[in-house]
């Protein structure tokens, strides 16, 4: 049998991390919902003390998972950070702390300012103290990758005689080569007492794009915990992604003697939930996920997969939930294939509101020849964000071009379904009916990004567009708009990261 590596997700606790990234309680657990589908083993859920919406979201992650999913609560190596951690995870049937200190001369001598001495007792009095709370305690020596060898030895061993029973080794900065960080583990495993007994995670960063083969590197040196996120979120160039270390595992387990109990059917639509709420793309040439993954355009490509598709597909597109056939959909398209196409993609309507997914789909397919699988998660996204709003885009109109000065008329309806329209005059098309919007909304905020992209191919593909917005408060808040038009694809953007905005507030 080989062995069995556990997956710890840290994106709802790294991956928000990502400048731009936040989410909600609400938004956390929809994630937490698909993590359980993949089978993760650890679901890190937060940082407990670093606001009240983390512990919330710690809080009620733990009623979610159940006996699912062992759940876990970041914490520094401070008695109140351990104390509320294990307040939020007061519920889960399978609690665990997360804590630790930093372990590099760097952390040491320029951050805690402590001596080596200091820097043992405090994590050793750290693991006791959160063992008092929990049975499962997992210390992460933070900056281990710069650690001295025979230090981060000695602090590893004295925790787990204070009763650590999973023992993190990150690189925190991604600073390590893999090879290097493979004999770090190595180490241990060969110089710390009782390292035996406990499992030893790697948690690694990507900033020199060595994520995957750090962690890999690591597996392959006695490793048996994955610390990383969907889609490589994280601090900086993010983490390791799961998508891809898993899919690695799966390519090389005998090698690596590993495997995983991942249903990576799940790995496309848990890519584009996250992106979708976090508003943070996936490049088209992404392993595993990207758009691109399984695409192929060069003509001697074409011509070997169509024979026989391993000569260039190392992976069924269908093991990563890429669906190896397409129904090609079109206004001619009937309720029958666009509800089979929908299930697909992992969503599920029946009735009335099949029905108003359906005209709002022609709508869509009079003005398109093809509508792609991504044209489909926009739409549905779509619907799902003006119905949770608390103003909703009824109307909007601009007059632009030169001479003229660039002006817009914008509907918008509130909650209690009162209309309201207002005109504007701006920069551009753009900054019109955005002025026109804030004269509605009345909320002080600072647009901080706008990007705009096409759904699918074509000239007459979706625009979507993302934005941004700064609060008074500094929190950043994202939103996302798509439509054939790409005026009318700002104004839904904006709109949606407003109404987060205002949500957020109450």
């Amino acid at each position: 049998m080989t062995r069995k590596i556990d997956i710890f997700d840290t994106t709802l606790r790294d991956g928000e991390q990502s400048p731009g990234a936040s989410m909600n309680t609400e938004e956390k657990l929809v994630i937490a919902r698909q993590l359980l589908r993949l089978g993760v083993d650890v679901i890190e859920a937060g940082f407990p003390i670093s606001s009240p919406g983390d512990f919330e979201s710690v809080r009620r992650i733990s009623e979610l998972a159940g006996d699912n999913a062992v759940v876990c609560g970041l914490t520094r190596a401070i008695d109140k950070d351990i104390e509320v951690a294990a307040d939020a995870l007061k519920y889960a049937k399978r609690p665990r702390i997360h804590t630790g200190i930093g372990v590099s001369e760097s952390h040491m001598r320029d951050k805690l300012r402590i001596t080596e001495e200091q820097c043992i007792e405090r994590a050793v009095h750290a693991v006791g103290y959160a063992k008092t709370f929990v049975d499962d305690v997992q210390f992460y020596a933070e900056d281990a990758g710069r650690s001295d060898f025979a230090f981060l030895a000695k602090v590893i061993e004295a925790v787990i005689a204070a009763g650590a029973t999973v023992v993190n080794i990150p690189d925190t900065t991604g600073y390590s080569l893999p090879w290097d960080f493979g004999e770090r583990i190595k180490y241990l495993v060969d110089n710390v007492k009782g390292i035996e007994d406990v499992t030893i995670s790697v948690h690694c960063h990507n900033d020199l794009g060595m994520a995957t083969a750090l962690s890999l590197a690591g597996v392959r040196n006695g490793a048996t915990q994955i610390e990383c996120t969907i889609n490589g979120l994280g601090e900086r160039a993010g983490n390791t992604a799961m998508e891809e270390v898993v899919m690695g595992i799966r390519m090389h387990g005998e090698e690596l003697d590993a495997r995983t109990d991942i249903n990576t059917r799940e790995f496309v639509k848990a890519s584009r939930l996250v992106s979708s709420i976090t508003g943070m793309n996936v490049q088209a040439n992404k392993a595993i996920v990207g758009a691109n993954a399984f695409a192929h355009s060069s003509g001697i490509h074409q011509d070997g997969v169509l024979k026989k598709r391993d000569t260039y597909e190392i992976i069924d597109p269908a093991e990563v939930g890429v669906s190896a056939s397409q129904i090609v959909l079109t206004a001619r398209s009937g309720h029958a294939a666009l509800k089979h196409r929908l299930e697909e993609l992992g969503y599920a309507y029946e009735g009335e509101e099949l029905d108003r997914i359906y005209e709002a789909f022609l709508n869509l397919a009079d003005r398109k020849k093809e509508v792609y699988d991504e044209d489909l998660e926009s739409l549905v996204n779509e619907r799902d964000r003006e119905e949770t709003a608390l103003f909703s885009l009824e109307g909007v109109q601009v007059s632009c071009g030169f001479p003229l000065k660039p002006t817009a008329t914008v509907t918008l309806r509130d909650a209690e379904g009162a209309p309201t329209t207002v005109c504007e005059w701006g920069t551009g098309p753009v900054d019109a009916v955005y002025k026109a919007i804030d004269k509605v909304v009345q909320v002080r905020c600072d647009l901080s990004e706008f990007s705009v992209q096409s759904v699918t191919r074509g000239i007459d593909a979706l625009g979507e567009v993302t934005v941004r917005v700064k609060a008074a408060s500094g929190e950043v808040f994202t939103g996302r708009g798509a439509d054939g038009d790409i005026i009318v694809s700002s104004a839904k953007a904006y709109l949606n990261a407003l109404n987060r905005l205002l949500t957020s507030s109450r």
